[in-house]
């Protein structure tokens, strides 16, 4: 009997969401992007899968994970924010905050949790998220699905990280409940949001104003919102088993492979979701490795003492992830251990109470503020993503690791 009521409860749902999401498509003020395609024959309104997830062995690069989380809660307040950004030298904190940048801290607070096994982690997590949801906004008469609203609009990116904060804390706990929120539900409503900016050839729009009759805003671009675009799509696809999704991936990735190079750090995590989910094309690998190859041609300039480790923090994804997707792909894969274990090396010599930089640092700093990865020589600053980058990409690295050994 609890089994049949289950199903019967789960079909309810199913018709709630196709009902909700044929009603969005109906609505006049619609997002003037590419159409939203008709709901497959398997319903979105899916249970939860369970996650997938690497064991991780102890090591100094995972307590240095551990570390970077450690701060996130030494510095977090009791409504749940975390600290944006504070030179440590002077304490000063006046900087203006980026909420998707916040978000994206969020989620890295679940991957400490994941990889640490302590729920200390999740529980400041699911404080901050609860406290980052309120800026989550849902208008159907003007746009699809939900957004995140921050300085006066909605962010393309600001969806995609919210459904990978969503993922990380599903990969952490099996759980999508939080509080009365079903957090599945919100991150599908933000897919509907992400998919509804699309335009006819594949790329996005990056921004939309939901004030007035609402509109998106053209003018908008932010280099790695396609791929944190991408990788949501392809976590909603992980998180419900429905195609929908995937084929929403496919067909963004199909335009973004036929785009010039860059560093994309966002489009090396897609491409090792893919091999683990689906499969990599010929044109998908031979995209991956011109990406590695951008990255590790940086080098030089990456490794001055001037520059930022919050910049090549976002390398150390890049190049763990596609060494995964190679990996998972049956490429070529160990050219990347020596280059993302010389960029490791770069950022952790920053982590606190290392001090690459030499800065006259007496106790109560060091206590307040250890386990934060400052910037430069230049900023003696810690900021959010960069902890946020570095936690990511030392853990893809470190799954990197376990997959070799497991063979």
């Amino acid at each position: 009997m609890p089994r049949k009521i289950g199903w019967v409860v789960a079909a309810v749902l199913s018709l709630a969401g196709v009902a909700y999401f044929l009603t969005q498509r109906s609505q006049p003020q619609q997002i003037v992007g590419t159409a939203i395609p008709n709901l497959p024959a398997t319903p979105t309104f899916t249970p939860a899968l369970i996650p997938e997830t690497i064991s991780i062995e102890d090591s100094p690069l995972k307590d240095s994970v551990i570390a970077a989380g450690d701060y996130l809660i030494h510095q977090q307040l009791v409504n749940g924010e975390l600290s944006y950004q504070v030179d440590f030298m002077t304490g000063e904190r006046s900087y203006t905050p980026s909420y998707v940048r916040l978000m994206a801290g969020t989620g890295s607070l679940y991957t400490v949790c994941r990889v640490s096994g302590d729920s200390k982690y999740c529980e400041a997590g699911d404080l901050a998220l609860d406290h980052y949801m309120g800026l989550l906004i849902s208008d159907p008469q003007k746009f699809t699905g939900t957004c995140l609203y921050t300085d006066g609009g909605c962010p393309l990116g600001g969806a995609a990280l919210t459904v990978d904060a969503i993922y990380k804390r599903w990969q952490a706990t099996g759980d999508l409940i939080l509080g009365d929120r079903n957090l599945l539900t919100t991150a599908m409503d933000l897919g509907y949001f992400i998919v509804s900016m699309r335009k006819p050839d594949g790329s996005f729009y990056h921004s939309f104003d939901p004030h007035l009759k609402g509109a998106v805003d053209t003018d908008y671009f932010a280099a790695n919102f396609p791929g944190e675009s991408l990788c949501a799509l392809l976590e909603l696809y992980e998180m419900t088993g429905n195609k929908f999704w995937l084929e929403q991936a496919h067909e963004v990735n199909d335009y973004m492979v036929t785009q010039p190079v860059s560093e994309d750090h966002w489009h090396g995590y897609a491409f090792a979701m893919l091999a683990r989910l689906d499969k990599l094309s010929q044109t998908d690998k031979e995209y991956a490795v011109k990406i590695a190859e951008a990255v590790i041609e940086g080098q030089v300039r990456s490794l001055t003492k001037i520059n930022s480790s919050v910049s090549t923090a976002t390398k150390i994804e890049a190049l763990a992830s596609l060494a995964q997707a190679f990996y998972l792909s049956g490429a070529e894969h160990e050219w990347l251990d020596r280059e993302t274990s010389t960029f490791i090396t770069f950022v952790q010599a920053r982590q606190l109470p290392d001090n690459d930089c030499n800065f006259d640092l007496n106790n109560e700093v060091l206590l307040n503020y250890k386990g934060g990865i400052f910037d430069s020589c230049e900023v003696p600053s810690i900021r959010v993503d960069g902890l946020q980058h570095w936690i990511n990409g030392v853990t893809a690295y470190l799954e990197y690791q376990s997959m070799g050994s497991a063979k």
